[in-house]
Order: structure tokens, then C-alpha cells, then sequence
């Protein structure tokens, strides 16, 4: 049957007038009616119906900045080491007994890998050392991702795998940590020049670990609602994966791959001998990636403000960029000027002045009216950059889980109490009428998007800390930013995003319409994932 009638519900359609309807007729996978009942009705043709009774439904969330299925890596492949709430490793013995069982059930020479870590959430406030994660097993590489991705810790049988020793010099944009007594390497590779491919989310994951992630990976998303998952940085290799499954079997989830800025312009030409995904396949490829700086939890997030409490000792620490104005204006100017659309990680407001300085360059030399490049996190941008981000056309994702996860850290550490409460300023983005969206970062912090919701409206820390309340926004501007705002921020707004006739017909059925409690937003259930009209996962808790 093509056809399925859909009513008795409340879908909030997330069109430009805010309209709500209370029934939806679907052909084909596509929305060919919507209003009341009696409409819906009178165009059907043999549907197959469905009574909501009563429930919300609202357009699939799309995520506008992850990188699927790093989740199914780390729930399939990885250890766990997340802190509480998220998983159990508050103490350093924690972590190091967890990597000891995992060396146990692992053949001698394979890899551990464990992933989540974070120093700042353990009662010993450091990383392990190399020598720690010796007494984990010399047999095995050990290797530790920080939870941002942007540092790991190797046991020395992981160092020679890097081939680097204590008479190597830091990469530029990166460091290699020492023991300050003997000069030795301590395990600690801080910065993506210093990790190496040490530091792909793909590192030590075959094509086989690769399915099974995805499967598991795309359970979740669905599971919560999400019906177009993203890759946002992925290298030859990664590209290579996503390009087969793609073209192997039809996937139950979308998903928008951001290749590494650095792949072009050979990966366009065909240069990269890497299948890419065919159209129609659910697999596409999305804008073009670029790093600036690093983590706010690392302090290697570039800032014109010196640290709150600096790590270092340095009362003026606020890191300093590594890319000059000239090379960032070549990277992006290059990207713009082949017509690609570039997300740009700029979690510091320096790292932020720096790619708008070489975007508004880029649009001197070639002026592209809807170009939507973005800025992903820009946790702390002032008023005078959204000016300008506004009069240029620049997006911006924001990451408010931060608030709600690390927030009392970067209240204590990273801004101090004053700073921190312009951080993630969605606020003064809305007040300026820039179109921005929300996400999780998926691993750093699960895939959640009512959670992520609420905690743009409520900015709420673990403590119960309300951070910025003044930056707070409605659920409606939250729910538009996980929804059409994300999706026309990676142009998919005509096919997408919002419940209007001849679009997809991809739903989220929650147990609660979020425009009504602000303060229980993270409390509502998706009880029903719809693609293309079918469902494709039903809540487990029905």
C-alpha cells in the first residue's frame, strides 16, 4: 500500500508560519496532504491509517554537527571510559581496571582503545601516564581518546606505533607531553598533528567493525528520533567506508558526510581511487570540513581573553593559533572559490575572528550570496562577531549539552562565573536573525535532541546551576534549530526539516508536545520513528 493516512494527532510542522495540523496524508514516502482529518481523507485512496490518538508528532531531527557511528564504535569496539552520569569511571583505578579487562578477553598484539576519557571528571584531575598504561599490558597498544578527540595517552607500545621518542619535536599545532624531570615521553599526544592517525575516529576500525557500528549507531539515532544522522570530518578512509556501505545495501538512516577540506580538490576530480556513494542511496556527501583550534576542556580553544584558571600557571594563557590569517584565507578561500559550503571548528572567539576575517575575504575576491558557511561550536562569540556573521551571511551550530555536561567546569576553569554566562550565546544569534543550529558532537556528548533541547532552553549544569538565562531561547526556536534551521543550513531545506506537502515524510512521535513544559522538555519520549512514511523503530517503553 503507497498510501498511509496519519491522524488524530498534533504535528507541529515546523513551516515558516508555525502552523500545527492534525493529520497528515502520506504517498509514496512524500507528504501529499495535511490539515484536519477531513482533508486528508478526501485525497486519500485506499490509505492505510493510523490514529495518533493525540500524540505530537514533529519533522525528524536532523543532527547538524556528529560524527556517526563513532557511538556504535564505543558501545561495539572501544571501552567505555565516560565519567558519571554517562558511564562510571570517576577515579583513575576505574579506568585503568576497565582497560585491564578489556586486555584480558584481547589477543595479544591487537589494540585497546579506549574512548570518553576525562581527566577533569577524575578525582586524580590528570590523564594516566604511559607508565600507568604499561601495568595495562605491554602485549597490547593501549591508546586513550580524550573526550573531545583532541588529545589521547599511549602505553609505549602504542608511542612506537607513532614512532616518535623523547628526541622528537613537537608537530606544529601539537605536543608530545614529557615527564619534566627526564625529558621522557609521558603517553601524551595533545593536538591532531601530534596524534596523527592515531586521532581518526576511525583509527583501528575495520570495514566489518565499521557495519556493525553502523547498524548499532543507526538503531540509536533512530531510537531518538533522529532520521538524518552526520560524519562531520571524514578522511580518505572513512570516505572509502561510508562510499561502500552506501552503494552495498540501502541503509535505514540518511546520513550527510563532511569530507576533510584537505581531500580537495583531488576528491572531486576522482583522484582518491575510493568508491563514493551513488545518488539516491541515503549517503551524500555535505560541506567541507576545517579545523581552526581545539578544546575548551584541553584550553587549546584559541580565545583573546586569557583562561580563567589556566593549566599551565600562565595568567595570560589563551592559546595562540597556529594558522596564520594567510594560510586560513587560502584554505577557505579555496574551498569557497571551488563552490563548496565549509563548516569551520572554531570553538574560541580569536579562532572565530580568524575564519571570519578570511571568509569575508573570500566573498571580496568571489562574492557568493548564499554561500552558508558555518562556524561549529563558537562557544563564546561576542556581539561584534554575530554582527558581522550576520552582515556576511556566516551560520553558526552551537553546543548547549556543554552547559548541561561541563558547564559547572567551565564556570570554575575555563571562563570563570562571569564569562560563562555568555557561552553558547543563542541568545544574541536569534536577536540578530541568525539562522543557527543545535548538536550533541556526537560521542562527546549522546545523541539526544530533546535532552539537547532542553538544554538550550534551560542551560541547566549538573549542579542545578541555571547558566546565561539570558541566553536562553524558546522550545519553538530550539525545536526549529534541530529540525528546518538544520536542515537549511546544509541546503536541504527544500526536501526536509519541516512537514509541508511534497516533502519527505520523516516523523518523530513523542509522547509529549515540548512547547509546553519548558522545564520537562528532556523527560518526553519519542515513541515512534517514521522514514519515508514507514516505521522504522517503535519505543521500547510503549
Amino acid at each position: 500500500m503507497s498510501q498511509r493516512l496519519l491522524y488524530n494527532g498534533n504535528f507541529l510542522t515546523m513551516a515558516a508560519d508555525s502552523s500545527s495540523a492534525d493529520s497528515v496524508l502520506i504517498d509514496r514516502g512524500r507528504i501529499k496532504a495535511l490539515g484536519s482529518e477531513a482533508q486528508c481523507r478526501a485525497a486519500a485512496t485506499g490509505a492505510e491509517e493510523t490514529n495518533l490518538l493525540g500524540q505530537t508528532v514533529v519533522p525528524g531531527f536532523i543532527d547538524p554537527h556528529g560524527h556517526f557511528p563513532d557511538s556504535g564504535f564505543l558501545a561495539l569496539h572501544r571501552v567505555d571510559l565516560s565519567p558519571p552520569p554517562l558511564g562510571s569511571c570517576s577515579k583513575m583505578d576505574h579506568v585503568l581496571e576497565r582497560l585491564r579487562e578489556k586486555a584480558r578477553e584481547t589477543e595479544p598484539g591487537d589494540w585497546v582503545v579506549g574512548a570518553m576519557l576525562n581527566p577533569a571528571e577524575l578525582a586524580e584531575k590528570r590523564f594516566p601516564t604511559r607508565d600507568e598504561l604499561d601495568t595495562v599490558s605491554r602485549e597490547h597498544p593501549v591508546w586513550l581518546f580524550h573526550v573531545s578527540g583532541h588529545a589521547g595517552v599511549a602505553n609505549s607500545t602504542a608511542l612506537e606505533f607513532r614512532e616518535v621518542n623523547s628526541r622528537s619535536g613537537d608537530p606544529k599545532g601539537g605536543k608530545f607531553g614529557r615527564n619534566p624531570l627526564t625529558g621522557e615521553l609521558d603517553g601524551l599526544c595533545e593536538g591532531m598533528s601530534a596524534m596523527g592517525t592515531m586521532g581518526d575516529s576511525e583509527f583501528q576500525i575495520t570495514y566489518e567493525k565499521f557495519l556493525s557500528a553502523f547498524s548499532h549507531a543507526a538503531d540509536e539515532y533512530l531510537d531518538h528520533g533522529v532520521t538524518l544522522a552526520q560524519n562531520a570530518w571524514a578522511t580518505k578512509k572513512l570516505l572509502g567506508y561510508f562510499g561502500k556501505i552506501a552503494n552495498e545495501s540501502q541503509q535505514t538512516i540518511d546520513v550527510m558526510v563532511l569530507p576533510a577540506g584537505f581531500l580537495e580538490p583531488r576528491l572531486t576530480a576522482g583522484d582518491l581511487d575510493i568508491p563514493l556513494p551513488r545518488q539516491d542511496t541515503g549517503v551524500f556527501l555535505g560541506p567541507r570540513k576545517i579545523f581552526i583550534d581545539g578544546s575548551f576542556h584541553l584550553q587549546t580553544a584559541c580565545l583573546t581573553k586569557p583562561y580563567f584558571r589556566p593549566y599551565n600557571g600562565d595568567p595570560t594563557h589563551r592559546c595562540e593559533l597556529s594558522v596564520s590569517h594567510k594560510q586560513m584565507v587560502a584554505r577557505i578561500g579555496k574551498l569557497h572559490d571551488l563552490g563548496f559550503q565549509c563548516h569551520i571548528h572554531a570553538n574560541g572567539d580569536a579562532a572565530a575572528d580568524r575564519a571570519l576575517d578570511a571568509i569575508e575575504e573570500g566573498q571580496k575576491g568571489n562574492r557568493r550570496e548564499d554561500h552558508r558557511h558555518t562556524l561549529i561550536h563558537s562557544q563564546n562569540l561576542r556581539e561584534d562577531q554575530l554582527d558581522r556573521m550576520a552582515a556576511s551571511g556566516v551560520s553558526v551550530s552551537f553546543f548547549p549539552a556543554h552547559l548541561h555536561f561541563f558547564g559547572d567546569f567551565h564556570s570554575s576553569v575555563t571562563f570563570g562565573p562571569d564569562r560563562v554566562r555568555t557561552m553558547c550565546p543563542t541568545r544574541w544569534a536569534e536577536e540578530r536573525g541568525i539562522r543557527f543550529t543545535i548538536h550533541n558532537d556526537a560521542q562527546v556528548t549522546p545523541t539526544r535532541p530533546l535532552h539537547l533541547i532542553w538544554c538550550a532552553v534551560n542551560r541547566q549544569s549538573l549542579s542545578g546551576k541555571v547558566i546565561g538565562k539570558e541566553q536562553a531561547v524558546s522550545p519553538l526556536r530550539a525545536l526549529r534549530a534541530h529540525t528546518i534551521d538544520a536542515a537549511w543550513q546544509v541546503f536541504q531545506e527544500h526536501d526536509r526539516g519541516s512537514i509541508e506537502i511534497g516533502k519527505r515524510a520523516d516523523f518523530a512521535v513523542l509522547s509529549g508536545n515540548p512547547l509546553i513544559d519548558p522545564a520537562n522538555i528532556h523527560k518526553i519520549r519519542v515513541e515512534e520513528t517514521i522514514v519515508l512514511g514507514k516505521t522504522c523503530n517503535r519505543s521500547k517503553e510503549k
